[in-house]
This record gives C-alpha cells, sequence and structure tokens, in this order.
C-alpha cells in the first residue's frame, strides 16, 4: 500500500517538476534549457521587463521578419544577444551600444515558428531576458537569396544607403546594407553573410558595434536611435566573411 501510494504521490509531483523546470522560461521553449549554457554558459538568467523584444506574432515572409530589441533604465550595458530558439543556425547577431541607445532594429529569417529572445550582459554578469514567439510558414533559412539573380549583383555588394531623422531630443539612423546573407543551407550556395560592423564618428570614437551572423535578412537594413541629433561624420565600416569590406559614410 505504502508503494502505491509513492507511485500516486510521484504521478503528481512529475508535472509540478517539470512546470518548475519550464517555469525557467516564461516562453515555454523547448530549446532553452539545451541552449542557455551555449548562450550564457554559468551566467544568472533573469527575466526582465527593462528589456523589450517587439515583432510580428506571424511573419507574413519567413526572409524579412522586423525585430526590435530596446532596454529601458538598464544600467552597465556590455553586450545584447539575440537568438532564435528554433533556428538551425540561432545566433542572429549581438550589439554593443557604446553611445547609442541600447536599442536596435532589424530583419531576421525564421525556418519555423520560434521564440524570438534578446540576453543582455550587465556588468555584473547578470543576463538579462525578454522574449517573443513569432509564427512562420518556414523556410527562411533554407531559401536562395533573390538577389543573385540579378546579373549585377556583385557591383551592389556592401554598398549602403542612409536616412536620418532628428531632433534635439533624439535621432533615428537608418541603413541598408547590400549583400546577399547566405546561410549556407540553400543546396549548392556556400555561406556568405557580414560578420562585423560599427559605426564611428569623425573622431574615431564608437558609438555602437555589431556581429551580425547568417540568419540577418538579405540586403540587411538596420535602425539606430541616439540621445539627441546624430554625432558628426558617422561612417559604418566591417566586413564580410569572405574578406569585403565596407566603409561609408552614413550621416554629415
Amino acid at each position: 500500500m505504502r508503494r502505491i501510494h509513492r507511485l500516486v504521490l510521484g504521478l503528481f509531483l512529475l508535472p509540478a517538476l517539470a512546470l518548475a523546470e519550464a517555469g525557467d522560461d516564461p516562453l515555454g521553449s523547448p530549446a532553452w534549457l539545451d541552449l542557455k549554457p551555449y548562450f550564457v554558459g554559468n551566467g544568472r538568467v533573469v527575466f526582465d521587463d527593462r528589456v523589450k523584444v517587439s515583432g510580428p506574432r506571424f511573419a507574413e515572409d519567413s526572409m524579412n521578419v522586423p525585430v526590435g530589441v530596446r532596454i529601458e533604465n538598464l544600467p552597465g550595458i556590455e553586450r545584447v544577444l539575440v537568438v532564435a530558439d528554433l533556428n538551425p543556425i540561432t545566433k542572429i547577431l549581438e550589439f554593443s551600444p557604446r553611445g547609442a541607445l541600447p536599442a536596435l532594429y532589424f530583419r531576421i529569417k525564421l525556418q519555423q515558428a520560434t521564440p524570438v529572445r534578446a540576453l543582455v550582459l550587465t556588468k555584473d554578469g547578470v543576463w538579462h531576458a525578454d522574449g517573443i514567439w513569432i509564427d512562420a510558414t518556414g523556410g527562411g533559412c533554407t531559401a536562395p537569396s533573390t538577389g543573385r539573380g540579378d546579373p549585377n549583383w556583385t557591383r551592389t555588394l556592401g554598398s549602403v544607403q542612409s536616412q536620418v531623422w532628428e531632433n534635439d531630443q533624439q535621432s533615428r539612423l537608418k541603413l541598408k546594407i547590400m549583400h546577399p546573407m547566405d546561410t549556407g543551407l540553400a543546396a549548392g550556395i556556400p555561406a556568405f553573410y557580414i560578420e562585423q560592423l560599427a559605426l564611428r564618428d569623425e573622431t574615431g570614437r564608437e558609438w555602437m558595434r555589431l556581429k551580425v551572423y547568417e540568419p540577418v535578412s538579405e540586403n540587411p537594413v538596420f535602425s539606430f536611435d541616439f540621445p539627441g541629433r546624430t554625432p558628426p561624420g558617422l561612417t559604418l565600416v566591417g566586413h564580410d566573411n569572405n574578406g569585403n569590406t565596407i566603409n561609408a559614410k552614413v550621416a554629415k
């Protein structure tokens, strides 16, 4: 009888334990517990409403899914990592605000419905997290870039278009970089993507640094926010994984 008691008690406790484990992730991702050490090592993760991730509930175009990350009133930010748990390539990008506001808006490729989350490392070694589920029809990471159909695509490779909106309180810089951003998962097409980007002013000071991975969309678009007006003489510099360089003046 005592054995049966234990068995029944165990059956009631098992769901409770599973819920406690799943409670480590408010998004209920089936991959989070396995991916968490890969993303943050032994670091402590807290889910924090000062970190805000935005995006559509359903992605109409799996190759161009708009995502925004904004961090409010969180001091000591060192690094922001953006990931898609169920993508075949999970890391999307990293950025470090070095004078720009801690916000970034961009577009990504999704292979299937997945949580998309931001993990923000602060100087005390704690990771602050937020995320959203985005549903998607899928296939965004395994489809070839559309721009390769243009025979002249190599002529525009690495060219940058920019636009600025500003007032005395805040400004926004929007950039579009011509690049196929191939993931390497489409048959016969090797990975070819931008790896590093930085925004520097005319004195050489860095205002934002990015590390970019394959799931960022083709011809990537990034928007950056600054306190007050944009710094004078902003230039975007960077390179892709084949050594092609980017160097463009993007603000007066």
